[in-house]
């Protein structure tokens, strides 16, 4: 048996993690992924050469480095029994977050919103993968990941439109409150999805250091959108829900775009 180490520099929450495991789960030699979000580390247990595995992790993207490789005698592994219930639950809560913010978006005038619960969205399309891959072919999952990468490469160019029109005409204020309000809650259901997913993993609670929760890309996305609600209030501009609005959207294109990589 074969241990090898690899440092994901952009790995920032379990989405990247389903992402990365999705990837790897046609590789017959890997016996066992041991995820590290906190210290973005991700330990293979392997048999044969190391080279299609670091091959692939590569092509995600996301900053993928091997650090090490050695043999080791370690053949007991963690039981990831719960995994199941555990992605249900997080796909409940994202997809939830996902309507609440596009209903509250729309209604609100925010493009913040929108483009956050895009990102929820997009969040709750790896988390159903991997639910749907599970005892399926590899084929199925190719498939279903090629739809939800263009479905929603699609919703975020609808979004961009919109906020060009906003931008370029007159529109109403976006309501500063149901952004901050909204956004709050946002946090604090990724802070949770966060640590339920960590803290199954491992019994050490160093593991779910405070600052571990607040690395993930989608929880600075909750803190943009209030920080760009505060301005609208302060500023009485729309401009920076619609700035914060457009990087949210290209972080959900370029999420569609590693989705698109399981397809290939």
């Amino acid at each position: 048996m074969n241990k090898s180490i690899f440092e994901i520099t952009k790995m920032d929450c379990p989405s990247e993690e389903n992402l990365i495991r999705m990837k790897l789960s046609g590789i017959s030699d890997i016996a066992n992924l041991d995820f590290d979000i906190p210290n973005r580390k991700l330990t293979v247990f392997h048999n044969g050469p190391i080279d299609e595995i670091e091959k692939s992790i590569l092509e995600l993207n996301l900053g993928g480095k091997k650090i090490s490789s050695e043999q080791t005698d370690q053949t007991d592994f963690n039981d990831d029994s719960d995994q199941k219930k555990l992605l249900l639950t997080v796909l409940a809560i994202n997809f939830a977050f996902f309507l609440i913010e596009m209903t509250t978006g729309l209604i609100s005038k925010s493009m913040g919103l929108v483009a956050d619960s895009l990102d929820m969205l997009a969040d709750s399309f790896v988390y159903g993968i991997s639910l749907l891959a599970v005892g399926g072919s590899l084929s199925k999952k190719k498939q279903i990941a090629k739809l939800a990468g263009y479905f929603q490469i699609t919703l975020a160019i609808i979004g961009f439109v919109e906020v060009l029109r906003r931008f370029f005409g007159h529109e109403n204020l976006p309501d500063f409150s149901t952004m901050i309000i909204v956004s709050i809650f946002a946090l604090i259901a990724n802070g949770f999805c966060l640590y339920i997913l960590q803290k199954s993993k491992s019994k050490k609670e160093a593991h779910m250091k405070a600052s571990m929760i607040f690395t993930s890309n989608d929880v600075i996305i909750n803190l943009g959108v209030i920080i760009a609600g505060l301005l609208v209030n302060w500023l009485n501009s729309s401009k920076p829900d619609l700035i914060i609005g457009t990087i949210v959207f290209i972080l959900v294109i370029q999420g569609a775009f590693r989705i698109l990589k399981l397809s290939k």
